[in-house]
């Protein structure tokens, strides 16, 4: 993907998009209506190729044999080495969870201190806080509970589950199917997973394709974006999103070295190579829309075959390394809002919830901040306060977005390097990837 062509498509884009917004009303409008389907058409293109290919890159990753031979099966990671990547994978989540719960809890409290209500605008806050309780109360009571997110960990039917882009019991049924297939006869296992290697490939093509119209994708969602964003926010919510935007910013670029030095790779090449996934992330606020460019990311960083068609595709759909401190921003100035006060043993505890439970997020809209829900009447702060933050989600989502994207690759990164040496052989059907830049 060229970089630069994708950088400057976004920053068109938001150039275009403000100046409509801030001089022409009208002429913001229509702009948006005429690239808003464009935009669209290309969000779709890219989807469409995330199930396909995380189960073909995924099942290659498990299944897969050296290319020692065509004829005779060879042994892909064994079952052992494969749970010493997936012990690597989550102890690489935790501890960059953590590292996100410390960042939070050291930087959080001074931001929102700064921050001085008046008591008319904290009423009109609350107010604005109480019209949306009705809606945000009915999608936290249909967000489902943790016995409901284990049983759902293994789908009921696996073809419902690629249909319904639901990620988490798609990956376990790959997975099992993946590992079962290395208990079948070597006819019939190379098939399969020549099978599926031709798919992976035929993807990456299509992929190939979508990317190099990455520029003009992301040029359309963000002019779009921008031109709707209206300058109409209070200034304490306004002082709220700039706060929690810079510090999971802040976040991302500490991760830079934590992926250049436990995942030994050239701070540089690791920074280039980023830069493509996270430019989608902004341009499509999803994790899942990234997920190609981070596969092609992994590739130009020569990470293991492991890393890019099993860490990656786990970590896309469950890892939400900005949850700690979206959690602990979101609480510190709802209780600002409404005059509760907060100890540094409730801060940690709450940086720390966010960091246990951010594996659990259901994958719907604003799914963290439902979650913040029930943790706020604990601690004395009503719920309704929760619709407030998700009324003015739009941009911190986009930069949270890029963080756990950004956290995706630094996993990746980091488990290739600890792990590289439990991998027996690449895979025999290598699956090509063009780096123009």
């Amino acid at each position: 993907m060229g970089v630069r062509r994708v950088v400057i498509g976004l920053f068109a884009g938001l150039i275009l998009g403000s100046v409509l917004a801030a001089t022409s009303p009208v002429a913001a409008g229509r702009t948006a209506a005429l690239l808003q389907p464009i935009g669209q058409l290309w969000v779709n293109a890219i989807r469409m190729t995330v199930v396909p290919l995380v189960v073909a890159l995924l099942f290659v990753a498990i299944a897969g044999r050296s290319s020692d031979s065509e004829s005779t099966a060879a042994h892909a990671p064994a079952e052992r080495e494969l749970g010493r990547v997936g012990l690597a994978t989550i102890v690489t989540f935790f501890a960059l969870l953590l590292f996100a719960a410390l960042v939070g809890v050291l930087l959080a409290p001074p931001l929102i201190d700064d921050l001085h209500l008046t008591g008319a605008m904290a009423a009109s806050l609350r107010s604005t806080a109480v019209a949306g309780a009705g809606e945000t109360a009915a999608h936290v009571t249909a967000l489902p509970g943790f016995g409901a997110w284990v049983t759902g960990l293994l789908p009921v039917n696996a073809i419902a589950s690629a249909a319904e882009g639901a990620m988490l019991p798609l990956i376990a049924f790959t997975l099992l199917f993946a590992l079962a297939t290395r208990r079948v006869d070597a006819g019939p296992r190379l098939a399969l997973i020549d099978f599926f290697g031709a798919i992976a490939g035929a993807m990456t093509a299509v992929v190939d394709w979508i990317i190099a119209a990455a520029p003009i994708g992301i040029f359309a969602l963000v002019t779009v974006a921008s031109s709707r964003a209206g300058i109409g926010l209070a200034g304490a919510m306004l002082y709220y999103v700039v706060a929690i935007s810079a510090l999971v910013v802040l976040f991302t670029l500490l991760m830079y070295p934590v992926a250049s030095i436990f995942g030994r790779v050239p701070l540089g090449r690791f920074t280039r190579d980023m830069a493509p996934a996270q430019a989608v992330a902004l341009g499509t606020s999803s994790s899942l829309a990234s997920l190609p460019a981070l596969v092609e990311g992994g590739r130009a960083l020569r990470l293991s075959p492991t890393a890019t068609g099993f860490v990656l595709p786990l970590s896309v759909s469950t890892f939400k390394v900005a949850t700690p401190i979206y959690w602990l921003v979101g609480t510190l100035f709802l209780a600002k809002l409404y005059g509760v006060a907060l100890g540094t043993t409730a801060v940690v505890t709450i940086a720390l919830t966010g960091a246990a439970l951010s594996l659990t997020i259901p994958g719907v809209p604003q799914g963290a901040m439902l979650m913040l829900a029930p943790l706020l009447v604990t601690y004395g702060i009503p719920a309704d306060g929760v619709g407030l933050l998700i009324a003015v989600d739009s941009i911190p989502d986009l930069f949270g977005t890029l963080t756990n994207v950004t956290g995706d690759l630094v996993v990746a990164t980091v488990v290739s390097a600890v792990t590289r040496g439990d991998e027996v052989a690449e895979p025999a059907t290598e699956v090509a990837s063009s780096n123009d830049e």
